[in-house]
């Protein structure tokens, strides 16, 4: 290929996680390599900087492509296994990194054992055991599994069947983190229930109630004062998220490896499985909870089939008491298409025999729109949050508006007015454009979610004093450690702080009664 059509190429790579493959003049793998954001990773070569081009391999690099190609990828986890799969696989001469033979960690649960054990391998092996993973985070994984161990009070010994023997010089019973099944402090069949819900939670079920206890307790802790442990639960829920964190395993056949993505064809399948123009412009809305305290939304919006950023919006959740998805999707839905109904009224009077998404079509079409009005509606869920989202439409005189509800369990299809769920073929583009558009959605959400659980956690009931100050706080906190405690001294052992005046601890001890 010519520079022009390299660099033309690259211009056409999304910016979205992958892996890339630079090619020489015969057609050879020459290097490998993964990105968080494909299309300016691609950047340091085909538009390098000045800096970039010091590095002698680098710049090597860069005179021998003659070609490149690039697979896009869900997210980052399997970015790194089809990365490290590639490597193996091509043995590319720039690649100096991940050349061993080493692989990532995989979970081994001795189930073919009396009392089963976890433990982690990097190599599976035919032994009877239950084998899971690749895990692409090494330390939240061992993190994890430490953490199941305490809370289902699992043995970490390592021999394979142990007795009374083992007993005498194992610690874990006597601080309480086994269940002691080795000398009949619980039965086989007690122990093995819960080894088996340990394993589960990382084979991805009741994940979000093991999650959701987790953010309770967290709460709980934060509420009460004791930041620390609400720190270290935080940092466990984390290590979860990120060791469950969806990855798809690549065999050695290059068949089952995930080609490069065509927004336009799959725009035009999708089109057509709908009896409908390409929407061009699709917009998704996803709920997230982890509390009653915290229930948020997301809406993000896909331009000609790629992410378009500058358009996602969050919101939190208002006017709805309780985990209620349903009121949920209906507040979010309300406030994102009233808003857009209330900004082009506003500037534009509609026609009399015009309905509302004619009228706003026409609006986009003729670029007069303040918010151009979209071509598809998805909401994550079944036939309730369609039904929910279909109602507001109409209320807001925009039923024709295409509004389709993307089931999770089975990947269905609803559409109002219709009983039956559309299936779309598992590996069609069309679906595949949906199931970005919803996991996108559902990140944007989340990612919302988490970054107001750690706000909470930083908060302190302190800061409604009036007066208070961020260093005052530490210090407090520092020398007494909780509200509880704090609540429990008296105003001249609060004055022994250096900074603290007599007058002002014993105000302060007042108002600490009165919580």
């Amino acid at each position: 290929m010519t520079a022009d059509e390299i660099k033309e190429k690259w211009r056409a790579s999304p910016h979205c996680p992958g892996v890339y493959l630079m090619k020489n003049d015969s057609g050879g793998i020459i290097y490998v390599g993964k990105a968080k954001d494909l299309k300016r990773r691609l950047a340091n070569y085909f538009a390098p900087s000045r800096a970039t081009l010091e590095n002698s391999k680098t710049r090597a690099l860069i005179a021998a492509i003659e070609d490149f190609d690039y697979y896009e990828l869900r997210n980052d986890s399997e970015a790194l296994i089809l990365e490290q799969k590639l490597i193996k696989d091509y043995r590319p001469h720039y690649n100096v990194q991940m050349r061993d033979d080493k692989r990532y960690y995989m979970l081994r649960a001795s189930i073919q054992d009396k009392l089963p054990r976890m433990s982690l391998v990097r190599l599976k092996k035919e032994d009877g055991a239950r084998y899971i993973g690749p895990f692409v985070h090494g330390g939240a994984l061992k993190e994890t599994v430490e953490w199941l161990n305490h809370r289902f009070k699992l043995r970490s010994c390592s021999a394979r069947h142990p007795g009374e023997k083992e007993y005498l010089h194992c610690h874990d019973d006597i601080i309480r983190q086994c269940s002691a099944p080795c000398v009949g402090r619980i039965s086989e069949e007690d122990y093995r229930e819960q080894f088996d819900a340990a394993i589960g939670l990382l084979e991805g079920r009741n994940r979000k109630e093991h999650l959701d206890d987790l953010s309770a307790e967290m709460m709980a802790a934060s509420d009460a004062m004791e930041f620390e442990q609400a720190a270290k639960l935080r940092d466990i829920r984390e290590n979860i998220i990120k060791t469950l964190e969806p990855a798809r395993r690549f065999t050695r056949k290059t068949g089952d490896l995930p080609g490069t993505l065509r927004p336009s064809e799959d725009l035009e399948e999708l089109g057509q499985a709908l009896g409908m123009a390409p929407p061009v412009i699709m917009e998704c809305f996803d709920i997230s909870n982890l509390s009653d305290n915290h229930i948020v939304a997301s809406m993000v919006r896909f331009s000609n089939g790629r992410p378009d950023n500058k358009a996602y919006r969050r919101y939190r959740i208002k006017g709805v008491d309780g985990q209620n998805d349903f009121a949920s999707m209906l507040e979010v839905i309300r406030r994102r298409y009233s808003r857009i109904l209330h900004e082009s009224s506003s500037l534009h009077k509609k026609p009399h025999d015009m309905d509302n998404y004619s009228w706003l079509l026409e609006l986009s079409a003729a670029g007069q729109a303040p918010i151009t009005v979209p071509s598809l509606v998805v909401v994550d869920g079944g036939k309730g949050q369609l039904n929910i989202a279909y109602e507001v439409l109409k209320d807001f005189g925009l039923e024709k508006m295409p509004l389709v509800g993307l089931a999770k369990r089975d990947e269905e299809l609803y559409r109002p007015g219709i009983s039956e769920p559309l299936i779309l073929e598992r590996n069609s583009g069309a679906l595949k454009l949906l199931q970005r558009l919803r996991d996108e959605a559902h990140r944007f959400a989340n990612n919302y979610n988490e970054l107001l659980v750690r706000k909470r956690v930083k908060e302190s009931r302190l800061d409604a004093y009036p007066g208070m100050t961020e260093k005052r706080k530490i210090q407090l906190l520092q020398a007494f450690r909780s509200l509880p405690n704090l609540r429990s001294k008296s105003a001249a052992e609060i004055a022994e702080i250096a900074g603290i005046s007599r007058p002002w601890a014993e105000k302060f001890w007042l108002w600490l009664q009165e919580l």
